[in-house]
């Protein structure tokens, strides 16, 4: 059975990925950049072998560390104009934003880490020395050896985004027997594995979950989420309790799923995960809990009221 030491709870695989996007956008100056070269972190997180993932005591400060090498690469001068090797279609992004929020507020995010003075005083740097700065001073995270020419850092080749186990997934769940649950117990079911997981009860959540139950977790390659499925009721359980344990600001509620009633968690009022529940016999065969961030924009897409 798959080990679980890679799940993590809900609120901070999303905090990770603010941090990550935060240290981009202040070395960058744009919110577009920083998201690209936060996607790229993690692809290069997930490039890496299961050993290699496992020798990584805190995933955390490495990928701070790859996101700012990605940033150096691309403030890293290519031409006799001193152009960086920000994409040039972020580039007006980059000005307009950039300054945009380096006026302030300054109670928000990095910001409210830093004075006015010194964040004025960070703005006269050089890139290589800000980005120097934030890393080092600021998230203290020691900046990586620049090992690429021009001082820029030379970080692994990107991979592809993990593979798509969903035609899996729906073939072993056709392959079983037995008859679908009627609405009224899949609903039931649902509110019971809700609360199993609000009051963190192991045993309660075995009892509702098939023996070879297997939950499949999908980031999309743009959160740290398992790399591979979990099968068995007790690692799938526990799964479940460290990924929807409570936190702050998270609340996870039944509400319908494709049709069915299912899980949807949410993070400071936006939607974190939406986790399917299919049973086989009236208990819990396979799980699909999507944490991909561009699956979940449209549930959090604002409502338009009719008049």
């Amino acid at each position: 059975m798959e080990h679980i030491g890679d799940t993590v709870p809900l609120a901070e695989l999303l905090d990770e990925r603010r941090h990550l996007v935060e240290v981009a956008r202040w070395m960058l100056g744009s919110r577009v950049t920083a998201e690209r070269v936060t996607d790229e972190a993690y692809r290069e997180w997930y490039g890496l072998s299961d050993g290699e993932r496992s020798r990584i005591r805190t995933p955390r400060t490495w990928l701070t560390h790859v996101v700012g090498g990605l940033s150096l690469a691309r403030l890293a001068p290519l031409g006799p104009d001193g152009e960086g090797r920000e994409d040039r279609e972020d580039r007006e992004a980059a000005d307009t934003e950039g300054s945009a929020h380096r006026r302030g507020p300054y109670g928000d995010g990095l910001a409210g880490e830093v004075s006015e003075v010194l964040l004025r005083a960070v703005n006269t740097l050089s890139p290589a020395q800000r980005a120097a700065f934030v890393l080092d001073g600021v998230f203290g995270a020691p900046t990586p050896t620049p090992t690429a020419p021009g001082g820029a850092v030379r970080s692994l080749p990107p991979a592809a985004d993990p593979a798509d186990p969903a035609d899996t997934a729906l073939r072993g769940l056709r392959a079983r027997s037995g008859r679908p649950a009627s609405p009224r117990r899949q609903q039931e079911t649902a509110r019971a594995v809700r609360q199993a997981c609000a009051d963190g009860d192991h045993e309660g959540l075995v009892a509702l979950l098939a023996d070879d139950v297997t939950v499949y977790f999908d980031g999309g390659g743009k959160v740290r989420t398992q790399t591979r499925p979990v099968t068995g009721a007790a690692p799938v359980a526990r799964s479940l309790l460290t990924l929807l344990s409570a936190q702050p600001r998270t609340t996870v509620d039944t509400w319908p799923v494709n049709g069915r009633t299912g899980l949807v968690a949410r993070h400071d009022e936006r939607v974190a995960a939406v986790i399917t529940l299919d049973l086989v016999q009236n208990r819990v065969a396979q799980i699909w809990a999507v944490l991909n961030p561009d699956k979940l924009r449209s549930w959090n897409r604002p409502v338009t009221k009719r008049n």
